[in-house]
Protein backbone atom coordinates (compact mmCIF):
# COMPACT_ATOMS: atom_id res chain seq x y z
CA UNK A 1 0.00 0.00 0.00
CA UNK A 2 1.24 3.69 -0.54
CA UNK A 3 0.21 6.50 1.30
CA UNK A 4 0.51 9.99 0.02
CA UNK A 5 0.56 13.13 2.48
CA UNK A 6 -0.45 16.34 0.55
CA UNK A 7 0.58 19.57 3.16
CA UNK A 8 -1.05 23.08 1.31
CA UNK A 9 2.16 25.56 2.61
CA UNK A 10 1.21 28.01 5.59
CA UNK A 11 -0.03 31.35 5.37
CA UNK A 12 2.45 33.31 3.83
CA UNK A 13 3.27 36.99 3.13
CA UNK A 14 0.81 39.00 0.46
CA UNK A 15 3.12 41.34 -0.42
CA UNK A 16 6.88 41.52 -0.92
CA UNK A 17 9.57 43.50 -2.99
CA UNK A 18 10.85 40.54 -4.64
CA UNK A 19 9.26 37.52 -6.99
CA UNK A 20 5.74 35.68 -5.40
CA UNK A 21 8.72 32.14 -5.43
CA UNK A 22 10.24 34.69 -2.84
CA UNK A 23 7.13 35.29 -0.37
CA UNK A 24 8.08 33.86 3.35
CA UNK A 25 5.88 32.63 5.76
CA UNK A 26 4.25 35.15 8.14
CA UNK A 27 4.63 34.29 11.65
CA UNK A 28 1.16 32.87 12.57
CA UNK A 29 2.18 30.50 9.28
CA UNK A 30 5.38 29.46 10.92
CA UNK A 31 3.04 28.02 14.12
CA UNK A 32 -0.14 27.00 11.78
CA UNK A 33 2.86 24.63 10.24
CA UNK A 34 4.59 23.86 13.61
CA UNK A 35 1.25 23.05 15.37
CA UNK A 36 -0.10 20.64 12.43
CA UNK A 37 3.35 19.02 12.25
CA UNK A 38 2.67 18.29 15.80
CA UNK A 39 -0.73 16.80 15.62
CA UNK A 40 -0.48 14.64 12.99
CA UNK A 41 2.50 13.12 14.49
CA UNK A 42 0.48 12.23 17.46
CA UNK A 43 -1.56 10.72 15.32
CA UNK A 44 1.06 8.78 14.20
CA UNK A 45 0.86 10.19 10.81
CA UNK A 46 4.65 10.36 9.49
CA UNK A 47 5.84 9.90 6.39
CA UNK A 48 9.42 8.26 5.10
CA UNK A 49 10.18 11.39 2.47
CA UNK A 50 9.28 15.24 1.94
CA UNK A 51 9.14 16.64 -1.56
CA UNK A 52 8.64 20.41 -1.74
CA UNK A 53 8.06 23.06 -3.82
CA UNK A 54 10.98 25.12 -4.60
CA UNK A 55 8.92 28.30 -3.71
CA UNK A 56 10.07 29.78 0.16
CA UNK A 57 7.12 29.57 1.42
CA UNK A 58 6.41 25.98 0.99
CA UNK A 59 10.48 24.93 1.50
CA UNK A 60 10.12 26.81 5.21
CA UNK A 61 6.24 24.77 5.85
CA UNK A 62 8.56 21.21 4.76
CA UNK A 63 11.00 22.22 6.68
CA UNK A 64 9.24 22.78 9.89
CA UNK A 65 7.50 19.43 8.78
CA UNK A 66 10.46 17.66 8.47
CA UNK A 67 12.46 19.00 11.57
CA UNK A 68 9.13 17.75 13.91
CA UNK A 69 9.87 14.45 12.10
CA UNK A 70 13.30 13.88 12.56
CA UNK A 71 13.44 13.22 8.76
CA UNK A 72 15.95 14.86 6.35
CA UNK A 73 15.62 18.09 4.16
CA UNK A 74 13.00 17.86 2.11
CA UNK A 75 13.79 17.60 -1.60
CA UNK A 76 12.80 19.94 -3.70
CA UNK A 77 10.91 19.59 -6.97
CA UNK A 78 10.52 22.55 -9.31
CA UNK A 79 7.41 20.64 -11.00
CA UNK A 80 5.07 20.98 -8.04
CA UNK A 81 5.54 25.25 -8.73
CA UNK A 82 2.66 26.27 -10.28
CA UNK A 83 1.84 22.58 -11.23
CA UNK A 84 -1.67 21.56 -13.09
CA UNK A 85 -3.35 18.55 -12.15
CA UNK A 86 -1.47 16.93 -14.80
CA UNK A 87 1.51 17.67 -13.42
CA UNK A 88 0.74 16.40 -10.01
CA UNK A 89 -0.16 12.90 -11.17
CA UNK A 90 3.21 12.56 -13.45
CA UNK A 91 5.13 13.99 -10.23
CA UNK A 92 3.53 11.16 -8.18
CA UNK A 93 3.49 8.27 -10.57
CA UNK A 94 6.99 8.63 -10.42
CA UNK A 95 7.66 8.92 -6.67
CA UNK A 96 10.81 6.64 -5.66
CA UNK A 97 9.58 3.11 -5.44
CA UNK A 98 11.42 2.25 -2.17
CA UNK A 99 9.12 4.84 -0.34
CA UNK A 100 5.59 3.84 0.82
CA UNK A 101 4.72 6.36 2.67
CA UNK A 102 5.66 10.41 0.55
CA UNK A 103 4.62 14.32 1.70
CA UNK A 104 4.25 16.51 -1.04
CA UNK A 105 3.85 20.32 -0.05
CA UNK A 106 2.43 22.43 -2.46
CA UNK A 107 0.49 25.33 -3.53
CA UNK A 108 -3.62 25.43 -4.35
CA UNK A 109 -4.72 25.07 -6.56
CA UNK A 110 -2.89 22.27 -7.58
CA UNK A 111 -3.38 20.58 -4.18
CA UNK A 112 -7.42 20.82 -4.28
CA UNK A 113 -6.87 19.67 -7.62
CA UNK A 114 -4.99 16.46 -7.23
CA UNK A 115 -6.96 15.48 -3.65
CA UNK A 116 -10.18 15.63 -5.69
CA UNK A 117 -8.71 14.10 -8.49
CA UNK A 118 -7.09 10.81 -6.59
CA UNK A 119 -10.14 10.66 -4.31
CA UNK A 120 -12.94 11.66 -5.47
CA UNK A 121 -13.86 14.12 -2.14
CA UNK A 122 -14.00 17.53 -2.71
CA UNK A 123 -12.79 19.81 0.42
CA UNK A 124 -11.35 23.06 0.86
CA UNK A 125 -7.60 23.36 1.18
CA UNK A 126 -6.72 26.11 3.17
CA UNK A 127 -3.35 27.09 4.35
CA UNK A 128 -1.33 24.00 6.38
CA UNK A 129 -4.14 21.79 5.49
CA UNK A 130 -3.04 17.90 5.76
CA UNK A 131 -4.72 15.35 3.82
CA UNK A 132 -3.63 11.96 3.55
CA UNK A 133 -4.67 9.63 0.88
CA UNK A 134 -4.15 5.53 1.02
CA UNK A 135 -3.95 3.62 -2.39
CA UNK A 136 -4.75 -0.29 -2.30
CA UNK A 137 -1.64 -0.69 -4.80
CA UNK A 138 2.08 -1.33 -4.48
CA UNK A 139 3.21 0.83 -7.91
CA UNK A 140 3.26 5.00 -7.32
CA UNK A 141 2.71 4.11 -11.17
CA UNK A 142 -0.53 2.64 -11.39
CA UNK A 143 -1.87 5.33 -9.41
CA UNK A 144 -4.43 7.61 -11.42
CA UNK A 145 -8.35 8.96 -10.88
CA UNK A 146 -9.73 8.08 -7.70
CA UNK A 147 -7.91 5.23 -6.91
CA UNK A 148 -6.95 6.43 -3.49
CA UNK A 149 -9.01 7.26 -0.34
CA UNK A 150 -8.70 10.29 1.81
CA UNK A 151 -8.52 8.36 5.48
CA UNK A 152 -7.45 11.87 7.34
CA UNK A 153 -7.58 15.65 6.37
CA UNK A 154 -6.60 17.97 8.94
CA UNK A 155 -6.17 21.96 9.16
CA UNK A 156 -5.34 24.59 11.98
CA UNK A 157 -9.39 25.91 11.59
CA UNK A 158 -10.51 22.50 12.37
Amino acid sequence: MKKLLLIRHAKAEKETVGKDIDRPLKYIGMQDAAFMADRIKTEKIVPQLIITSPALRTKTTAEIFADHFKLPSPTPNKAIYEASRQTWLKLINQLPAEYDFIAIVGHNPGVNQILYYLTGDAREVHTSTVALIDFDTDDWAAISGDTGKLIYYSSPKE
